[in-house]
This record gives structure tokens, C-alpha cells and sequence, in this order.
């Protein structure tokens, strides 16, 4: 897979989207932590303690913590790289270790981030397969198609993407607004 520092932007006001397994698990490690701080003292009260110091606790939650962090961020479908890159020039994207393609604007039908069960998707609906615009040589191929009511659409997903969809989509959203007015 091509990395994104290794591809020029195709404009100077480009946002970087990638995925981050690290910060994932830190992430999920945090809430985890938060999770067991919640929890230990309701069900300490509710079973009337189990005679260990508070710290044996904190450790068992921190193997835990530390071990389903890294299961879920080092997943095999979680370690798959991903990047989109969002400009004025277009939309650049490189899915679960694909080659990256590039879309200028007037080249996209929709694009749409929605929610697949606990994932976010991000799904590129081309004009034309044939407007699509591969970034460097052809190594590995282009993202994953699917078949969307708007037609075929490249998808990627971003469960691991920094920083976060919620930005992915104002910045889908303000590029959209200028092609179109």
C-alpha cells in the first residue's frame, strides 16, 4: 500500500484522513479503564467486597484493558491501512491496504459516511467507473466496490480513522456545497 506521505496532494488545502491502530487502542484501552472505575465500586457494594486490596483489582482491569485494546485495534480487519485525503482537487482514498484512486468533484455521484452496525462506512458513488483516476502505478488495485442504491461505490472503513468521521463528513459536506454553487 501506497502511504499518503508518499502521494503529493492534489491541492494545498488538503485534510488527512488515516487510520491509527495506536490511537485505537489507547482509546479503547481509556474507555475500558473508565469502565471497570464505574463498575468495580457497584459491584463491590452489590456482593459486599471480595476481601482483596483495590489495587488487585485496577492491575486485572488494566490486563484486561490492555488485552481487549489490542485485540480490537489489532484485529485483522482493524490493522488494514486506510486514507482519505479531502481538497478542493477531490477525494483521494486507499481502503483496507488498496491502491489510492483519486475523484475530482464533478466526477462524484454522492458520497455518504453512514453507520454499519458498530462501524462507520464511507461509501463513493463514481459518476463513471471510468472517471475514476488511480494516484501511482497499479500494485494492488483499487478499494472494495459494493453495490449501493446510488450504484457501485467504492467503500471504506473507518472504525479506525483519525480524526474521527464526524470531521470527514463537515469536510465531504463544505467541498460538496462549492461544486455545487
Amino acid at each position: 500500500m501506497i502511504a499518503p506521505d508518499q502521494v503529493e496532494a492534489p491541492a494545498r488545502d488538503a485534510v488527512l484522513f488515516r487510520s491509527s491502530p495506536v490511537r485505537t487502542f489507547v482509546t479503547v484501552f481509556v474507555l475500558l479503564m473508565l469502565s471497570f472505575a464505574l463498575v468495580s465500586p457497584i459491584m463491590a457494594a452489590v456482593t459486599g467486597g471480595t476481601g482483596n486490596p483495590w489495587w488487585h483489582t485496577a492491575v486485572q482491569a488494566g490486563v484486561v484493558a490492555v488485552f481487549g485494546a489490542a485485540c480490537f485495534a489489532y484485529s485483522t480487519r482493524g490493522s488494514l491501512k486506510t486514507w482519505v485525503r479531502v481538497s478542493s482537487g477531490g477525494l483521494e482514498l486507499a481502503a483496507q491496504d488498496s491502491d489510492p484512486i483519486l475523484l475530482a468533484w464533478e466526477d462524484i455521484a454522492s458520497v455518504k459516511v453512514r453507520r454499519a452496525r458498530l462501524r462507520n462506512v464511507l461509501d463513493v458513488t463514481p459518476v463513471d467507473l471510468d472517471s475514476v483516476h488511480p494516484v501511482q502505478g497499479q500494485r494492488v488495485g483499487w478499494p472494495a466496490l459494493a453495490d449501493t442504491p446510488n450504484g457501485t461505490a467504492f467503500t471504506a472503513d473507518l472504525s479506525e480513522i483519525w480524526p474521527g468521521p464526524r470531521r470527514l463528513r463537515r469536510e465531504l459536506a463544505k467541498h460538496l456545497r462549492q461544486t455545487e454553487g
